[in-house]
């Protein structure tokens, strides 16, 4: 009997190695493999006429630094961005009619032929993040004087976002020259806060979707193609396809104040300090198995290293191990569940006194599994045990906004996407992935459910990413003339009905 139990007990074992090294050699999908859609050929040409019109767009210092920026009497250099706009690209501007939303925020329409299809909407924004004190020596030029080094435009904003603005109305200026009348309407959409709350995206949208605006495609900056990428040190195009929300928590502690030579045992800083050492202890959960995660995995299996490749097939079995090995990594956590941040504290004035009320502030990046509402009951539960604690929604100055619906990978704008993401760069596979920061496409939801992308079209060196937001944010002038390229083949192509 102890036999026959043993030889079954070996079979299972044999059978299920089998099905693991199955699942594993068979993973992955190939990701640009299957694109089929042909893309329209765009002759190359001299960019330098091109950059020097994104280093004259660099100058004019549309920094946004807080809420409610730029603050009235300050417009003026998104003003006069808006009249070098009209004067730079007159071909567009007379092809287009355009609106001011919000006061500043510009919204274009270039009326297509056929009112049965529907519309797409292209994105980016006029606004900049401000220069950190004391790094402008570390920059290569200065970071608003719109030089070029070494084929490469630096400054701030190159990236993030005018880069893709100049790109969109150079490939809007491009086709209007040739006679080029869209079949489908094309909105562009140029928000002028996006670096803090984006309330002019956000008021544009509500206009559009009350107009009864509903569209085939909204593209936004986000993802690009990276070469490489440090996961598989393998070129990579993501195509973001959803964003996670963000909210503030305060963290409030009460106590007896008094002399600090007196002191309670558990007073306020206790308390929240115990307060705060929970919520790190206890992350909210992991979305292992949830989109656009699988997907952004499996276009990566054949590149993966084989222990990830064998436990990303078999997740099923091995759920636990990849929760606690992306866990330990910064950047694979954030993509498989809301993150917790503690961030600022706040507690007595002085050293020798000790405060009524003690503050922590934490931010949570919220997975799309999530909500602003699941986020706070998780903070409030996690704190329940300790004693005088209030956890609550951060006023003021708090930003908050849900994350954003998962769009499809399988409709004709995606597909589009793709296609011109393997065209540009065919040595790179295409995933689709879950943006981590707040882009302007947060707020697309009243016109798009599914098929909100984000993605610049444009081939970076790792490296170079730490431009954006940070020192010697830069652009080549070949990426710049890349991305002309692309939006002009975007145009064309989702000008075709599917």
């Amino acid at each position: 009997m102890l036999q026959r139990i043993l030889i079954g007990a070996l079979g299972l074992l044999v059978l299920l190695v089998v099905i693991i090294l199955f699942r594993t050699f068979t993973y992955g999908s190939g990701g640009s493999a299957d694109v089929r859609l042909a893309v329209p050929e765009i002759a190359d040409e001299d960019w330098s006429r091109a950059a020097d019109n994104l280093t004259e767009a660099i100058r004019f210092k549309t920094i946004i630094r807080g809420l409610g920026d730029p603050m009235e009497g300050k417009e003026g250099p998104w003003l006069e961005f808006q009249d070098w706009l009209a004067a730079t690209y007159p071909a567009t501007h007379q092809a287009m009619t355009r609106e001011k939303v919000k006061g500043l925020t510009l919204l274009y329409r270039w009326e297509g032929s056929d009112p049965s299809l529907k519309p797409i909407i292209l994105m980016a924004h006029q606004d900049v993040v401000p220069v950190n004190p004391g790094t402008e020596g570390d920059w290569d030029a200065p970071p608003f004087a719109g030089d070029i080094v070494d084929d490469m435009i630096v400054g701030r904003g190159t990236m993030d976002d005018k880069g893709s603005l100049i790109a969109l109305m150079e490939a809007a200026e491009r086709l209007t020259r040739r006679d080029f009348r869209p079949r489908r309407t094309i909105y562009f959409l140029f928000g002028h806060d996006e670096e803090v709350s984006g309330s002019g995206a956000r008021t544009a949208f509500k206009l559009l979707a009350a107009r009864g605006v509903q569209a085939e495609m909204v593209l936004d900056e986000g993802y690009l193609t990276v070469d490489p990428v440090p996961l598989t040190d393998k070129v990579t195009s993501i195509i973001g396809v959803a964003e996670k929300g963000y909210v503030t928590l305060e963290v409030i502690a009460t106590g007896k104040g008094g002399h600090s030579s007196t002191p309670p045992r558990d007073n306020a800083v206790v308390r929240l300090s115990r307060a705060m050492a929970a919520l790190d202890e206890h992350q909210m959960p992991a979305y292992i198995n949830n989109d656009p995660l699988p997907e952004f995995f499996e276009g990566l299996g054949d590149d993966l290293p084989f222990i990830m490749r064998m436990a990303m097939a078999n997740r099923w079995l091995f759920k636990g191990l990849v929760d606690s090995a992306m866990s330990d990594i910064p950047t694979a956590n954030a993509l498989i569940r809301t993150t917790t941040a503690p961030t600022m504290l706040n507690g007595s004035s002085k050293e020798n006194t000790l405060p009524q009320i003690a503050e922590g502030v934490v931010n949570f990046r919220i997975h799309p599994e999530d909500s602003i509402e699941e986020v706070l009951a998780h903070a409030r539960n996690v704190t329940s045990h300790i004693d005088n604690i209030e956890v609550r929604l951060r006023g003021g100055d708090g930003i908050g906004s849900e994350p954003s619906p998962v769009s499809s990978t399988d409709n004709h704008a995606y597909r589009v996407l793709s296609a011109i993401a393997d065209h540009m760069s065919p040595d790179a596979q295409v995933v689709p992935g879950l943006v981590l920061g707040a882009t302007d496409a947060r707020y697309a939801g009243p016109v798009s459910q599914d098929s909100v992308y984000r993605y610049l079209p444009m081939r970076m060196p790792a490296a170079d990413i730490n431009g954006f937001h940070g020192t010697n944010e830069r652009i080549s002038v070949e990426n710049l003339g890349q991305m002309i390229i692309a939006y002009q083949q975007l145009i064309l192509m989702m000008d075709e009905a599917p």
